[in-house]
């Protein structure tokens, strides 16, 4: 029995935020599900916060949550990732260290 897009998409959402944001949440990521191109089982997913311009998040997509939905969604044959437009900073500022009196601009 064939399942449709949006099953297969509430299977890819729930095992993203089950199993993959959790672990990118802890380095100030978060990954959110954009779509699934039922042909060429293709996903999709928004980087956002740390993962957006981190030069890890390919490792991070390929071997982590590719490997993780091809396992569990048979339906899945690649993932592929697109920093989040909204977000064009990834990077630390200066105001990090603001707490560290010894640390100079």
């Amino acid at each position: 029995m064939e399942r449709t897009k949006e099953e297969i998409m509430e299977n890819i959402d729930h095992i993203i935020d089950q199993y993959v944001q959790p672990a990118v949440a802890q380095h100030g990521g978060f990954i959110r599900l954009q779509d699934f191109d039922m042909e060429s089982g293709r996903v999709l997913v928004i980087l956002s916060g740390g993962c957006s311009g981190c030069a890890s998040s390919t490792i991070t997509l390929k071997m982590g949550v590719e490997n993780m939905l091809k396992h569990y969604v048979p339906e899945v044959t690649a993932v592929e990732g697109m920093d989040d437009p909204n977000f064009n900073d990834p990077f630390y500022t200066n105001d990090m260290m603001s707490w560290d009196s010894d640390y100079s601009r």
